[in-house]
């Protein structure tokens, strides 16, 4: 028997580790807005653009929210209420801020999977000039492997999240900032985690 919208919203936020009270949010209504949906029926159908949302955040086919026809040619990209701190760090707050669109072909180009895009603040000086604070970066949560020749990746170390320049050395890392006046750092593999690689820049000027 086919899944119920409900259902396949259900399963594919357990399969995320998301709260439905949280993608509530993402969505711009109150946080009870999903649970509604799943155990009263209200409303009946997720409109278009919810649905847009939450196929494209979960990585799921539109059709299984409900869609009567193919999927948009925008991706809603979650924006994280997290600052990667382009100096010491930063501590993250645990929560999705909103989605902003971005063109699936935009997506292809840089090789990201819809499902593995998140977009995220930077802020100081350390990785400059090569990213500058107010600087925004489309994140690849799939690339999580640091490449041999070195990239710029969001990094987790403790409680703080920072963008660095990772370049593997056997069985440790080397933390760079492209900020000739920062420090040069070499930690263990075991003391970061690598959240994803930086994609794409987006500058306001």
């Amino acid at each position: 028997m086919e899944a119920t919208p409900q259902q396949a919203l259900i399963e594919a936020a357990r399969a995320r580790g998301v709260a439905l009270s949280a993608l509530s949010r993402m969505l711009g209504r109150n946080q009870a807005y999903l649970g509604q949906f799943v155990n009263r029926g209200s409303p009946r159908v997720l409109p278009e653009r919810e649905r847009r949302l939450l196929a494209d955040f979960l990585g799921i086919d539109e059709r299984l929210l409900g869609a009567p026809a193919p999927v948009a040619d925008d991706v809603a990209v979650p924006w994280l209420a997290v600052t990667a701190a382009a100096g010491t760090g930063r501590v993250p707050e645990d929560r999705l801020l909103r989605a902003e669109p971005l063109s699936r072909a935009a997506l292809r180009a840089a090789g990201i999977a819809p499902a593995d895009a998140s977009l995220i603040g930077v802020r100081g000086e350390s990785m400059a000039p090569t990213l500058l604070d107010g600087d925004r970066l489309l994140v690849d949560r799939g690339a999580r492997e640091p490449v041999a020749g070195g990239a710029i990746y969001v990094l987790r170390r403790g409680e703080e999240v920072a963008v660095k320049r990772l370049i593997p050395h056997g069985d440790g890392v080397e933390i760079r900032s492209d900020n000739p006046l920062w420090p040069v750092e070499r930690v263990a593999w075991a003391d970061i985690v690598v959240i994803g690689r930086a994609r794409l820049l987006q500058r306001r000027l």
